[in-house]
């Protein structure tokens, strides 16, 4: 009778060390589960990066739609508008995570010279970008950026520019020192919201304007515009847009940095955001609803994230 007794605990408490072992896992496994529902852990769980950006309707775009895939990951994204100088310094302190808003190698050349090597440079997200001065295509005596001067009392002989500082700003600047034609004329700062605002204004009475402009931006599919010609290359050639980490991003955290590294689109992809959310769509609606209808782009940024 006690070998029985013995034998029946004995085949208890291997029942109950099976039992136990089913319900605990391994390490790794439990790792990869969520709590008693079996649903995967999300890469990014736990975890916060934040990327800073110039408030360009482009930017605006591209930061968007990456802090999305990164939110959609289980990162914790905190994205923070900048001016273009402290954006570029915070990445190179390592105060920030990364930006995609660098754009090279003119409007942030003196920039990217005074940081590269303190970040970490991934490449292009968009080439084709272009930056020059830019006028309605009613204004027919306006060919290059000296004709300026045929409208110098219908515009007061000045240039509507963005934020003091900006890349394209000071090439407009430069511009205006470098052409004869324009001795006297100014660059007024503003912002890319205000000089879009006296853009429109201007067009709605057929005004003379000119403003700072950059490709891709919203406002060529919604006017007809015209880039000024620049025979003394004032304002470069092609430009791109690229994307910076900071240094030991991609030890910290590495899926975070693949999907920055892999992150690339074309202008008609970014355009159609930026008039998304010129028309009104929040740019978190719009950026969401880009990444749902895009999801065979999205899978080329997180390709090989574990």
């Amino acid at each position: 009778m006690f070998k029985t007794w013995k034998s029946l605990g004995l085949v208890a408490m291997l029942a109950l060390v099976l039992v136990l072992a089913a319900c605990g896992g391994s390490d790794d496994e439990g790792n990869g589960n969520g709590e008693g529902e079996g649903e995967a852990t999300k890469v990014g769980e736990g975890k916060e990066i934040e990327l800073v950006y110039v408030e360009w309707d482009s930017e605006i775009a591209s930061t968007n739609v990456v802090g999305k895939v990164l939110e959609d990951l289980g990162y914790e994204v905190k994205l923070t508008p900048i001016d273009n100088a402290a954006m570029w310094q915070s990445i190179a302190s390592g105060d920030a995570d990364g930006m995609v808003a660098a754009w090279l190698p003119a409007t942030h050349g003196d920039l990217y010279a005074e940081y590269k090597d303190q970040l970490v440079d991934l490449g292009p997200n968009l080439s084709g970008a272009k930056i020059g001065l830019v006028v309605p295509k009613y204004m027919e005596d306006a060919t290059t950026i000296s004709d300026l001067s045929n409208y110098a009392e219908g515009m007061g002989q000045e240039i509507t520019g963005i934020e003091a500082g900006a890349g394209v700003v000071k090439a407009a600047e430069k511009a205006v020192e470098t052409y004869p034609e324009l001795e006297g004329w100014s660059v007024v700062p503003s912002s890319s919201g205000a000089m879009a605002t006296a853009l429109g204004e201007a067009i709605s009475n057929e005004d003379p304007i000119a403003v700072t402009g950059w490709t891709p931006h919203w406002k060529f599919a919604e006017y007809d515009l015209k880039y000024l010609e620049d025979p003394e290359g004032v304002f470069g050639g092609e430009e791109e847009i690229k994307t910076m980490v900071r240094q030991d991003l991609e030890e910290d955290m590495p899926n975070a940095y693949k999907v920055l590294d892999q992150f690339s689109w074309e202008t008609a992809d970014m355009e159609s955001i930026m008039l998304e959310v010129q028309n009104g769509t929040s740019p978190e609606e719009a950026a969401a609803a880009w990444v749902e209808e895009n999801q065979d782009k999205v899978s080329e940024w997180t390709k090989g994230v574990e």
